[in-house]
C-alpha cells in the first residue's frame, strides 16, 4: 500500500512537471509571437516613416471639380504609398480658407494662390492678423483668371458687367480676392453689379440654368467646370486686357498677363488675360527631413501629377524658387541646394 501511494506521489509529479514543460513551450510562443509582432511592428514603422517624423500629411484643397484638388490627390495617393502616411485631401472654398487651416495647424500642406498667401503672412484684406505657421515649398503653375459669360449675355468686356449679375467665387476664395484686385483694376467694385459668391461647379450649374450672366474662375488650364459649361451653352470668355494687367502688376508683381490658348473651350483666337502663379505650402514646424522628403517626392513625380491634369505640366524647377513670394521652408531649400 506504501508503495502504490509512493508511486502514485511520483507519477503525480510526473504530470505536474509535464505540463508546467508545456506551459513553458507556450509561454515562449507567446514570447517570440509578441517579439515578432513588436518587429514587425518596428518595421513597418520604420519603412512607412522612411524618414518622415509625421504621420498625417493631409492636403488643403479647393472645389472638387479644380485642378488643385485633382492634381493634390495624385500627390496624396503618391505620399501615402511611398511613406506609408495618412495622406489625404480635404476639400475647402480653396486659398484663404487653406491658410488659416494652416495657421490652426489642421493641414500639414496646401495648395494657394500667390497673392491670397502674400495677403496672409502679411494679415492684409480679409486676413485680420499675420499667419506665420506657414513657408512655401514651391511656386507651382499659373492660375489663369477666366471670365466667362454666354454669347446672349452682351459682356464684351470687364466694364459690361456693369449691372449684370455675376459669380464671383467663393466667399473669401483665392479667386475672389482675385476678382476683387481686377475689378478695381478697371475703377469698379462689387457695387456695380448683383454678386452672387458660387464656386467652380456652382457657378457653371447657375449659369446653365440662367442665374448668373457671368462669372470669374481662377484656375489652371483647363477648368473641368468650363468644359462641361461649354456642351450645354454658347460659352465665351471676357478678355482682360494689357493695360488693367499693368495696373494689378503695379501694385502686386505676382500678377502677369498671360493668354488662355485658341481652343481651349472652343474658342478660335487666344484670349488675354491676368495670371497669378499658384504656391504649394506648408506648416513652419514640420520637420525640415520630413519637407526634404516630400519636396523631393514632388519634383521626381512630375510625370504622374501633369497625367492626372495638365496644369501640372507647368511645374518646374527652374521657376519653383525664383517665382516665391515668401520664406521657402528649410526642407525645401535643403532640397533645391542639392539640384
Amino acid at each position: 500500500m506504501e508503495f502504490k501511494k509512493y508511486l502514485a506521489v511520483i507519477l503525480g509529479c510526473g504530470l505536474i512537471l509535464s505540463a508546467c514543460g508545456d506551459g513553458g513551450s507556450e509561454g515562449e510562443g507567446e514570447t517570440e509571437t509578441t517579439e515578432e509582432g513588436e518587429a514587425s511592428e518596428g518595421e513597418s514603422s520604420e519603412e512607412g516613416s522612411a524618414g518622415l517624423e509625421t504621420n498625417i500629411v493631409t492636403i488643403a484643397t479647393g472645389g472638387s471639380s479644380g485642378p488643385y484638388n485633382i492634381i493634390a490627390t495624385t500627390l496624396a495617393e503618391g505620399y501615402s504609398s511611398e511613406f506609408d502616411v495618412n495622406s489625404r485631401t480635404q476639400t475647402t472654398g480653396a486659398s484663404a480658407e487653406n491658410l488659416n487651416l494652416l495657421g490652426e495647424e489642421k493641414v500639414e500642406m496646401a495648395f494657394v494662390m500667390s497673392d491670397a498667401l502674400t495677403q496672409a503672412v502679411n494679415g492684409e484684406e480679409t486676413f485680420s492678423e499675420p499667419i506665420e505657421n506657414v513657408q512655401q515649398v514651391a511656386a507651382l503653375y499659373p492660375n489663369f483668371v477666366q471670365v466667362i459669360t454666354t454669347e446672349g449675355a452682351g459682356i464684351e468686356s470687364i466694364d459690361d458687367l456693369a449691372g449684370k449679375r455675376v459669380a464671383v467665387g467663393d466667399q473669401n476664395s483665392g479667386v475672389e480676392i482675385a476678382t476683387r484686385s481686377i475689378l478695381d483694376a478697371h475703377g469698379m467694385t462689387y457695387d456695380d453689379m448683383e454678386v452672387d459668391y458660387l464656386g467652380y461647379a456652382e457657378a457653371a450649374e447657375a449659369m446653365r440654368g440662367g442665374q448668373i450672366d457671368a462669372a470669374f474662375l481662377t484656375s489652371g488650364l483647363p477648368n473641368a467646370s468650363v468644359m462641361e459649361l461649354e456642351n450645354s451653352v454658347d460659352l465665351k470668355i471676357v478678355p482682360i486686357e494689357g493695360d488693367a494687367v499693368d495696373t494689378l502688376s503695379e501694385d502686386a508683381e505676382y500678377f502677369e498677363a498671360l493668354e488662355i490658348p485658341a481652343d481651349t473651350y472652343g474658342n478660335e483666337e487666344a484670349v488675354p488675360t491676368a495670371a497669378i502663379m499658384n504656391a504649394l505650402v506648408v506648416r513652419e514646424d514640420l520637420s525640415e527631413d520630413d519637407v526634404y522628403e516630400l519636396t523631393k517626392y514632388l519634383f521626381e513625380n512630375l510625370d504622374s501629377l501633369a497625367n492626372s491634369h495638365q496644369a501640372a505640366e507647368d511645374i518646374s524647377l527652374e521657376t519653383a524658387q525664383e517665382r516665391a513670394v515668401i520664406d521657402i521652408h528649410p526642407g525645401a531649400q535643403r532640397y533645391y541646394d542639392e539640384q
